[in-house]
């Protein structure tokens, strides 16, 4: 019962504090500062990836000290405990954000659609006179390719019809007020052009049949579309119908149930779903042993330093030895999140995006503007896509920075990552190609070649010689599935190979002191 004890005091008591602290401060900023205060930001960074993903800030801070003290015999299962207690603390923050969202949305009742602009603003709004015209609709036709390896490929198509007072009303060049509707499809990325084509023609036949037989104006309010991709798709749409159009149009959703129903059963979810997670997590809890030494120095205070968690950080700081790393995986990082703030996406960002912020393409790089070929290795398509990039870039720069000097790996990662971009443009007519994979590959390249030239010591090379060719062929053989951009992987890759034989020889010296001096380095960093 002492363990027990100990465990309900040291550990699960503060995930309660923290669980319920978090979800109650996170959702008044949300009401003062997104609802309230109207801070324009994505409404699905607000609503679902930030509610998703902070938790995880006072975890690592506050919890997994804590839970260090347990004794695991697989050493993965500290971070699955970590994991559940973020994932029991977002699920129950994402219902409670939505609940906030439609409980404080007001429902405003106007005789016509022209009385909007002398009434209060509102989420909700029921018209007495309406007309929804068919006959005078904005269509935007886009696509979107999702997915880890971009194995998803999103057909859409966004119909605005504007709300006028009457049948008898016109629309006017300015008219700000318009009913969407917006028609969806997933197919494979990994289907041929041709293919796809005929996918997209079979859907858009079927979206405007759909389209005709129904009839929208049944409806029992309307909900404004907040600041998210349908409204942006929907503005373009008007953009292509008039290229004048103000960006001050007001979209709405038709909703046919009652407005007092509009809450469903989210609150009751807020608490049930905080309490699923916080008895699960309490019975995985009872499981492990507390480890006694470290209890003892958590008690005595002595265990109050997070050395794990600090050498995490230490990575993208850089530092004497390792600073060209942590300094491109900054910039990368800055790059994307300076793109979601723009109202770009998260996940994934799209096409026509990409290209006004440098990616390469083909007709664009090739007649004039070849400054793509290096801008686009500091782009990303979406989250998985940059993680996956910044992880195998900080992997391979751990060993190659140090062994190569600042000079040397930054001018194989962009020589390399250029070559990679050319490949690129060169194998494909006109494809739309972001990433560092390029410049990444070059760097592998270069510690392959590295690698089979021995100048690594035996020991060394045998162990990361295999890993290093398991990685490669991975990602090539997943490239060949379709959807990921192989012509900048395998560029990349040779001209690093290259450029490893050649810096073979002048480095071979240095890599032999760099190995034998590793252990004991190791050991004083973590003294």
């Amino acid at each position: 019962m002492k363990g027990l004890s100990d465990k309900l005091r040291i550990i699960y008591k503060p995930f309660l504090f923290i669980g319920i602290g978090f979800i109650l401060l996170y959702t008044l900023l949300n009401w003062l500062l997104f609802i309230k205060a109207a801070i324009p930001l994505k409404e699905d960074i607000i609503e679902f990836w930030l509610p998703f993903g902070l938790p995880w800030i006072p975890i690592l801070i506050w919890l997994r000290p804590r839970i260090k003290l347990l004794s695991f015999k697989n050493d993965n299962a500290a971070f699955g405990y970590q994991f559940l207690a973020s994932l029991a603390i977002a699920l129950p923050t994402i219902i409670a954000q939505q609940y906030l969202v439609t409980a404080t949305g007001k429902l405003t009742r106007l005789d016509n659609i022209s009385q909007i602009e002398k009434s209060e603003k509102t989420k909700y709004y029921a018209l007495k006179n309406y007309y929804i015209d068919k006959e005078h609709i904005a269509i935007q036709n886009t696509a979107t390719v999702t997915g880890k390896h971009n194995e998803n490929f999103n057909m859409l198509i966004y119909v605005a019809m504007p709300v006028l007072i009457n049948g008898s009303d016109t629309v006017k060049p300015g008219n700000a007020y318009w009913l969407g509707k917006r028609y969806s499809e997933r197919i494979s990325n990994r289907l041929s052009a041709q293919e796809k084509d005929d996918k997209y023609k079979a859907f858009a036949e079927k979206a405007q049949t759909d389209f005709e037989q129904t009839d929208f104006s049944k409806f029992s309010y309307l909900e404004v579309i907040g600041n998210t991709d349908d409204h942006n798709e929907y503005n373009n749409a008007l953009k292509k119908l008039n290229s004048n159009t103000s960006g001050n149009n007001i979209f709405f959703e038709a909703k046919t149930g009652s407005f007092a129903s509009r809450n469903g059963k989210k609150l009751p979810w807020v608490f049930g779903s905080f309490a699923i997670g916080a008895i699960v997590w309490l019975l995985l809890l009872l499981f492990p042993k507390l480890n006694v030494r470290r209890l003892k120095q958590f008690k005595s205070g002595g265990s109050g330093k997070d050395s794990d968690l600090r050498d995490i950080f230490e990575l993208m700081i850089p530092r004497q030895g390792f600073f060209i790393t942590p300094l491109i995986i900054d910039l990368n990082v800055l790059i994307y999140l300076v793109m979601v703030f723009s109202g770009l996406g998260l996940i994934s960002f799209k096409a026509e995006d990409l290209i006004h912020w440098g990616a390469n393409l083909g007709p664009l790089t090739t007649d004039g503007q070849w400054w793509r070929l290096l801008t686009s290795t500091f782009l990303h398509g979406g989250l998985l896509h940059i993680l996956a990039n910044m992880y195998g870039l900080l992997f391979v720069g751990i060993f190659l920075e140090p062994l190569l000097g600042r000079s040397k790996f930054l001018l194989v990662y962009l020589i390399t990552g250029i070559i990679g971009s050319m490949a690129s443009i060169w194998w494909y007519d006109a494809t739309v190609s972001v990433g560092a994979s390029g410049a990444i590959f070059g760097l592998y390249g270069c510690f392959l070649a590295l690698l089979l030239l021995k100048v690594f010591p035996p020991d060394f090379g045998k162990a990361f010689l295999t890993s290093t060719l398991v990685f490669v062929g991975f990602n090539l053989l997943m490239g060949i599935t379709g959807g990921i951009d192989n012509a900048a992987h395998i560029g990349g890759l040779l001209s690093g190979f290259l450029l490893g034989c050649v810096l073979a020889g002048p480095v071979k010296h240095k890599a032999v002191g760099l190995v034998a001096n590793e252990p004991q380095e190791r050991k004083s960093n973590t003294a």
